[in-house]
Parts: C-alpha cells; sequence; structure tokens
C-alpha cells in the first residue's frame, strides 16, 4: 500500500494533475510496488520555505509504503521523482525534497493488513 503525498508552491491544472497521477503512477514500480495499491494526494498552492526563505517554485513529496524501502531503490525514485517535476512543472531538482517512510502497520476497512 504505497502513497505519494506531493505539495507544491504553484496551482495545478486538472490537466498537470492528471500527468502527475499517470507518471507518479508508473514510477512507484520503483521501489517495487503496484500501481494498483497506490494512493495520490497533490497539495497545490503551498508556502514551502527552506533555509528560511520562501520557494517560488518548490516541492516536498513523501512517499509512504507498508514496509521498508531499500536505499537503492528511494535513489532512483527520488531522480525520477525530480524528472517528473521538473519536466512538469519547471521544479529545478535542488528545489525538491523529498521524504520516504516505512510502516509495518497500515490500516485499512477496519483492521491493518
Amino acid at each position: 500500500m504505497p502513497m505519494i503525498e506531493a505539495k507544491v508552491t504553484m496551482e495545478l491544472p486538472a490537466e498537470k494533475r492528471a500527468v502527475l497521477k499517470s507518471e507518479f503512477g508508473k514510477a512507484i514500480s520503483i521501489i517495487g510496488k503496484p500501481e494498483s495499491y497506490l494512493m495520490i494526494n497533490l497539495l497545490d498552492k503551498q508556502d514551502i520555505y527552506f533555509g528560511g526563505n520562501k520557494l517560488d517554485k518548490g516541492a516536498y513529496v513523501e512517499v509512504k509504503v507498508l514496509g521498508s524501502i531499500d536505499a537503492g531503490a528511494s535513489d532512483k525514485m527520488t531522480a525520477r521523482l525530480c524528472e517528473i517535476l521538473e519536466k512538469e512543472l519547471g521544479i529545478s531538482g535542488n528545489a525538491i525534497y523529498i521524504s520516504y517512510w516505512g510502516t509495518s502497520n497500515w490500516g485499512w476497512n477496519g483492521g491493518n493488513f
């Protein structure tokens, strides 16, 4: 059960949301998870600050999974997510921050997996 939550500083029109959904869906296989279980949450028009300065164009992405994430796979995933955000939204890689979270407890439908 993976989840990608992306917070970006700019507005995301419907067509960009659709592209991000599609590209994130393809990318999740890098960490060995299927798109068929992927949840995506896109949050636009966020105020993101780094080092006390507001980012004009920036993103913070969280990738959450049931289980653990291999360091090599997360490195490849970071590269791919940065490529997607730079191509689709024009966000430079030095303004994209990504965190990875693995858990052994993920609830759904009244219980945990």
